[in-house]
């Protein structure tokens, strides 16, 4: 294992795209023994949530000192798609802000109509208009004409990955969005230094893309909650993995500039479930996202943009008519509600373990090199408190 952390290292550094039995070490939390709450899906991903698909472009180049434009570059762009390549509906959608010091595009037709019909996408700050108009254009050349309307306002949001990466050289080009919309599919998803997170850094440990998913059984029924998220946030001392403090027992393998180091970044989640949720119910899911974020120890700090989009992939609408929901969510009881809102916080929670887990050590921009979280000593952390699941 070492080995290939070492190789997944040396990789990046010369620009090459390592695959994805390097990238990931063939580790997830739960492979570790990090104990976790609820029943996870046959993948424990977002892709878990029938119709989903998720793809993604990385990009790495270079090293050394910054020179704008040439790089070093350490970004990306993360595709999701909720229907799959179906642009003709719509999905009901709820938001909710943990911290507002960010961006996602298409909120406030969220707010208002609370549906839209566009991927989401995941990239870095100074990216989101290229991926908003690649999007766009995206929709409007490989769909028939009367679906363009979902390339009009698409979901785009952001995390700052200025640390590692030259954010001011607009890396991302058309080529890259497309990339990642095209090559979006159902299966595992790729975690860490990968797509919109492959530049980004959360409790000053190198993080990234992160996903887990829930199963819901109630009255019979079983439903799934996916989560795929973004993590660019957090300060050392606050991490927690389950409920163990553990930035407070890896106080060193600190970012090599202390600025690096503080919290002021970003956090993106987004939850798909394929219960029948109105608007407002999913607005009421996003909000429980929060819960899961705490329980990782993140305070949301003052300059921290965190904020969390949930969709229904089977409460839909076909485009120009109304919402025609077969069963009415809000009729449903406290149980079923309440099995989601537990699943929700559960996979968040996993989620960002995820993330931190997958990814691996970076060196980019200006020489900053980031560490990875090291798994034999969060095992021993772990078990120390007796939290190591056995």
């Amino acid at each position: 294992m070492k080995c290939m952390k070492f190789l997944a290292i040396a990789m990046a550094l010369l620009g090459v795209h390592a695959p994805s039995a390097v990238a990931q070490g063939h580790h997830r939390a739960r492979d570790l023994g990090v104990p976790f709450t609820g029943t996870p899906g046959p993948l424990n991903a977002i892709t878990d949530v029938p119709g989903v698909l998720v793809g993604q472009t990385t990009i790495i180049s270079g090293d050394g000192k910054v020179e704008v434009g040439r790089g070093p570059v350490r970004t990306g762009v993360t595709a999701i798609l909720p229907l799959g390549r179906d642009m003709s509906r719509s999905v009901a959608a709820g938001r909710a802000m943990i911290n507002g010091t960010g961006e996602m595009t298409g909120s406030w037709i969220i707010d208002e109509v609370g549906a839209f019909s566009s991927p989401i996408m995941l990239t870095g700050t100074t990216s989101v208009g290229v991926v908003h108009h690649a999007t766009s254009k995206w929709v409007r050349d490989r769909f028939p004409a009367g679906q363009w309307i979902a390339g009009l306002i698409p979901v785009v949001a952001e995390t700052f990955d200025m640390n590692l990466n030259d954010v001011w050289g607009y890396h991302v080009k058309e080529a890259d969005v497309f990339k990642a919309l095209d090559s979006a599919r159902g299966g595992a998803v790729e975690e860490g230094n990968v797509g919109g997170g492959t530049g980004m850094i959360a409790y000053a440990f190198k993080a990234g893309i992160g996903t887990a998913s829930r199963v819901v059984k109630a009255q019979g029924r079983s439903y799934t909650v996916g989560v795929l998220l973004q993590a660019n946030h957090g300060r050392r001392k606050d991490l927690r993995i389950a409920g163990v403090p553990v930035g407070e027992e890896i106080p060193d393998l600190m970012p090599t500039r202390a600025a690096a180091a503080k919290e002021k970044n970003s956090l993106i989640i987004v939850v798909a479930t394929d219960a029948p949720l109105s608007p407002q119910q999913l607005n009421r899911l996003a909000r429980r996202a929060g819960l899961g974020v705490g329980r990782g120890g993140s305070t949301a700090g003052y300059m921290s943009g965190e904020m969390v989009l949930a969709v229904s992939t089977t409460n839909t609408i076909a485009l120009g008519q109304e919402f025609q929901s077969v069963e009415l969510p809000t009729h449903w009881n406290e149980e079923v509600l309440n099995g989601l809102f537990a699943a929700t916080v559960e996979a968040v929670e996993e989620a960002l373990v995820n993330s931190l887990v997958a990814a691996r050590t970076m060196t980019g921009a200006n020489d900053l090199t980031v560490y990875e979280l090291p798994e034999d000593r969060l095992r021993d952390i772990l078990r120390k408190y007796n939290r190591l699941q056995r």
